[in-house]
């Protein structure tokens, strides 16, 4: 695999937002959530999936030294996956519907 240079990165995230843009017509039908926020510091992140989307924070866990992961959902249901990275930036990596609590379990 090639060096990463500023050219790639460049043309790396051109060619993810000419796929953002190409979205098929039904899904525009009903706006995403997601549509208004992928990045955020970490306080207006917490805000908008709290007063926006009505979540709560389900579960987190460390994904290296670096990133929190957590995992916030509503009562209908919907998630989402936001990870915190060390620099206070926080990102919505994922979200879906159908969450269900499946209820702790003795792991032995």
């Amino acid at each position: 695999m090639g060096k990463v240079t500023e050219g790639r990165i460049i043309l790396i995230r051109s060619a993810l937002t000419l796929f953002l843009i190409a979205v098929p017509v039904s899904a525009l039908a009903t706006p995403s959530p997601i549509a208004e926020v992928i990045c955020e510091s970490k306080a207006r992140m917490k805000d908008k999936l709290i007063h926006q989307l009505g979540s709560e924070r389900q579960s987190m866990g460390l994904r290296g030294p670096e990133q929190v992961v957590e995992v916030w959902t509503d009562d209908g249901g919907d998630w989402t996956m936001v990870i915190t990275y060390a620099s206070g930036q926080s990102c919505i990596v994922a979200m879906g519907e159908a969450w269900t609590e499946t209820g702790k379990r003795d792991p032995a």
